[in-house]
C-alpha cells in the first residue's frame, strides 16, 4: 500500500507515520484520539475512540501502533491495547482474554489484507489487526458490533494537523 507512508519530523509534535482511521467527518457520534508518548518525545502509537451511543461509551477503537511500541508487547492470552482501552472506557473491568486468532484474506482496493480476527472471551467485543506495509500495526475493537469486511474501505490516512499540538 504505497499511500502508507513514514513522515520524519526533526522535532515530534504528533506522530511521526500516517494515522489509518476513518475520516472524523464521516463519522455521527464523538471522537477522541490519544497519543502514547515515549520518554525521548516520539509517539508510540495514536488510538481514535469513536462515541456513537452520545457520551455514554466508546462504539469503536482504532490503533495504530509503529514498529517497537511497547503496546504491541503482549504476553499470551492478553488482550491488545484496544480492547484494554475499551473496556477501561466503558468501565467494564471484567478479566478478557484472547481465545484464539483467525487469519483472513480481505481485499481493500487493489490490496490484499491478510486480517488477524481475534476472539476474545468477551463475545460482546470484536477485534481484528492486520499489518501495514510500512510495520504499523492497525487494531480495530468495536464493542457490540461486527467488524464487517467493508469497514476496511472506509480507512484512510487522517492528515497530521489532527495530531499536532497547539
Amino acid at each position: 500500500m504505497s499511500f502508507l507512508r513514514r513522515n520524519r519530523a526533526a522535532t515530534p509534535a504528533g506522530p511521526d507515520f500516517d494515522v489509518l482511521a476513518m475520516d472524523p467527518g464521516d463519522w455521527p457520534g464523538n471522537l477522541g484520539a490519544g497519543l502514547l508518548p515515549a520518554p525521548d518525545g516520539s509517539c508510540q502509537g495514536v488510538f481514535l475512540r469513536y462515541d456513537l451511543f452520545g457520551g455514554r461509551g466508546p462504539a469503536m477503537i482504532i490503533g495504530n501502533l509503529p514498529e517497537g511500541s511497547p503496546a504491541r508487547e503482549l504476553s499470551d492470552g492478553q488482550v491488545p491495547f484496544e480492547v484494554a482501552q475499551l473496556l477501561d472506557a466503558l468501565e467494564n473491568d471484567e478479566d478478557v482474554e484472547v481465545t484464539g486468532i483467525e487469519d483472513c484474506p480481505v481485499m481493500q482496493g487493489d490490496n490484499l489484507l491478510i486480517v488477524r480476527k481475534v476472539k476474545l472471551s468477551e463475545g460482546r467485543i470484536s477485534c481484528v489487526q492486520f499489518d501495514r506495509s510500512d510495520n504499523v500495526l492497525v487494531t480495530i475493537a468495536s464493542w457490540d458490533r461486527p467488524i464487517t469486511d467493508d469497514l476496511y474501505a472506509l480507512l484512510k490516512p487522517l492528515p497530521a494537523e489532527l495530531f499536532q499540538q497547539g
